[in-house]
């Protein structure tokens, strides 16, 4: 990758950044993004605002996990490593935690292995199914090897009291896919009574129709 598509990369992660902050999908200095390098990783840096990154001191991180250059890089490099080691169609990862979705793992999940139901057809097309990754501490390794064992059968988990990680073929994506789940995520708490998922046959059309994963 030359050095100005690397620059270009940069400021996609810093402007997506914002661009989520600035919506309330992350606060503080919580949440972090990634993006894939032929030689290696960029990442956003430990205790980062999302919403005022600066696209020179993004971590550049080697294929080897050596910091090469940023800021430190987030403390959550090795669950970025372990989806990019085993999904090569992964290349970006972001992590949130948006408030309607740590919200629905305090009220509780749909189930375990799909935290939400498939309500919407975009939901079902853009997100597909996602399971939840039991609590433990941020960084936590045992939640790394969890998320890298479903990197091929998923694009995306939700962990329990700290909110989403996403992956896709680009930041950009990676951050639309979940925009849509946290939307999903909202709408599902706000109704009462419950909304019926879609039926099968009409999954099977989105399928047929669209090519959705479901």
């Amino acid at each position: 990758m030359s050095a100005a598509n690397e620059n270009a990369l940069r400021e996609e992660i810093a402007r997506v950044g914002q661009s989520l902050y600035a919506r309330g999908y992350t606060v503080g200095t919580a949440g972090n993004i990634s993006a894939r390098l032929p030689d290696g990783w960029l990442i956003t840096p430990t205790d980062a605002c999302l919403g005022t990154l600066d696209p020179a001191r993004i971590a550049k991180v080697s294929t080897a996990g050596e910091w090469v250059s940023g800021d430190k890089p987030s403390k959550t490099l090795a669950l970025h490593r372990g989806i990019y080691d085993r999904n090569a169609d992964a290349h970006a990862v972001v992590h949130t935690h948006s408030t309607h979705l740590v919200a629905l793992t305090l009220a509780g999940v749909w189930h375990q292995a799909d935290v939400l139901p498939p309500i919407t057809p975009y939901y079902v097309m853009k997100v597909g199914h996602v399971p939840l990754i039991a609590y433990q501490r941020p960084g936590h390794p045992d939640v790394a090897a969890q998320i890298a064992a479903l990197a091929t059968d998923v694009r995306a988990v939700l962990l329990d009291r700290l909110g989403p990680v996403v992956w896709h073929g680009s930041v950009s994506n990676a951050a639309y896919a979940l925009e849509e789940l946290e939307e999903t995520a909202r709408l599902w708490l706000m109704t009462e009574p419950k909304p019926a998922p879609l039926s099968d046959a009409q999954i099977d059309e989105l399928r047929q129709t669209f090519g959705a994963r479901w």
